[in-house]
């Protein structure tokens, strides 16, 4: 679901930390364009605290299947 937030909202946010940079939605977050931290957007309202903010590092790998865990595979 995409961050549906007002352009001049948009505008003044910024990343809370020392740098204070702009932050572009991406999904469900807003992402600091310079430090890449990403910021959840819960019912619309940006949580732009640095204790609830996931590091460029915490980002999840891609989901895979193991041939042995497909149903369809069998042997």
């Amino acid at each position: 679901m995409a961050v549906q937030l007002d352009p001049q909202l948009l505008e003044i946010l910024a990343c809370p930390s020392e740098d204070h940079a702009p932050l572009t939605p991406a999904g469900d977050q807003l992402v600091c364009t310079a430090c890449g931290r990403r910021y959840p957007v819960v019912d619309g309202i940006p949580v732009l605290l640095l204790d609830e903010a996931l590091s460029p590092e915490d980002t999840p790998a891609p989901e895979t299947t193991l041939p042995s865990e497909n149903p369809g595979n069998a042997g």
